[in-house]
């Protein structure tokens, strides 16, 4: 009995002993086997992207000569006109004060002339009969002539008053036409609507938006921390955002040279002239993105972004290099441009380097998306 104990109990100790052995060597090795990846010759570009919008190089405002209320108008949203058709037609509605100032000076000047003809006839009777001097009598004629051309004026003011032009020439400031070729963009007025002229201290009401849509640019805003890294003649492609998997080619044609503050950030505005298609219709004022390439390497060692550690003292990149058996060794690098997925190696790795994926993410599994 007492050999049948001890054997028992010798039994006992060996399984305990081959059971710690065992969890040591299996709690000796890694929890998690990393994947690898090698760095390989690629091509990097950096891009940037621009929001703006689609609009005409050129817009005409159509502004009127002569304050009225508009009687008529021609032409709709869309149309396509060309130099000399008419818009609109405007009717003169005259300023009461000035109308009646106007008569006023009608009235005196036409006085002035009565007593000038009396006067010019009365010398001319005289000079004739030799009693006064010739000197007088063209004194006399000069004045006459005066008061005639005074009657002439005061008359073509009243009817530029009244009419809007003086003569037979009124239609051509009551006519509205279009001064260019092209796209009727907005008419921002109705029949009825009191309109006022264009003059020195005035810009005048508008009557209608005219341009040419088949000369469009695109016209965005780029951020001062890559506003410098911009060029004159630099080729863009822009995407609508009306219009799905069309991108038009552009070339950037002007930089501004003062920014402004948006939001605490400063921006400049750009314009790039856009080259249409027959195929596509691109209408004023689209949304669109613009894609600039800053900078471009090709034939370089890259390796992907997502295999880059930084130190959390000095901030500067690491990668963790295989050693064989799940043992790695940080190694310093130099990196320079990235895409955003690739990085470009500049000192540090080779294309036989085995570098650790650090942070792989496991692939959800089929039951965790049913629960989700």
């Amino acid at each position: 009995m007492k050999i049948l104990k001890y054997i028992g109990i010798t039994l006992l100790i060996l399984g305990a002993l081959f059971a710690a052995a065992y969890f040591i060597k299996t709690n000796s090795k890694s929890v998690i086997e990393y994947e690898i990846e090698k760095a390989f010759i690629s091509s990097i570009e950096k891009k940037t992207v621009v929001t703006g919008k689609v609009i005409p190089e050129d817009e005409v405002e159509i502004k009127p000569q002569i304050q009225g209320i508009i009687e008529t108008i021609f032409v709709k949203e869309g149309d396509q006109v060309v130099f000399g058709d008419l818009l609109a037609k405007i009717k003169v509605v005259p300023n009461e004060q000035s109308l009646n100032t106007a008569k006023g000076r009608l009235a005196n000047s036409k006085i002035t002339l009565s007593n000038s003809k009396i006067e010019f006839d009365r010398s001319n009777d005289l000079f004739t009969k030799e009693i006064i001097s010739k000197q007088e009598f063209q004194n006399s004629q000069l004045n006459y002539s005066r008061a005639k051309q005074d009657v002439s004026n005061a008359t073509s003011d009243l009817q530029i008053i009244r009419l809007g032009s003086a003569g037979g020439a009124a239609s051509a400031n009551t006519n509205i036409r279009a001064t260019v070729p092209g796209t009727i963009l907005e008419i921002p007025v109705e029949e009825g609507f009191q309109v006022i002229a264009s003059n020195s201290f005035n810009a005048g009401s508008t009557i209608a938006t005219i341009a040419d849509l088949n000369k469009m640019i695109f016209e965005g805003k780029v951020d001062e921390a890559e506003v410098g890294k911009l060029k004159v003649g630099m080729a863009l492609e822009v995407s609508l955002g009306a219009i799905e998997n069309q991108f038009l080619k552009a070339k950037l044609k002007f930089i501004a040279p003062k920014g402004n503050e948006e939001q605490g950030a400063v921006k400049f505005i750009i314009e790039a002239d856009l080259f249409l298609n027959d195929s596509l219709f691109v209408r004023a004022g689209y949304s669109a993105n613009a894609s600039l390439v800053l900078q471009r390497k090709d034939s370089i060692l890259v390796i992907s972004e997502s295999l880059l550690q930084f130190d959390r003292d000095t901030n500067k990149p690491y990668v963790e290099v295989s050693l064989g058996e799940q043992k790695f060794e940080r190694r310093d690098i130099e990196i320079g441009i990235s895409d955003g997925i690739n990085t470009e190696i500049i000192l540090g790795l080779s294309e036989e380097d085995e570098i650790k994926v650090w942070n792989k993410t496991e692939p959800i599994k089929k039951g965790d998306e049913d629960e989700d």
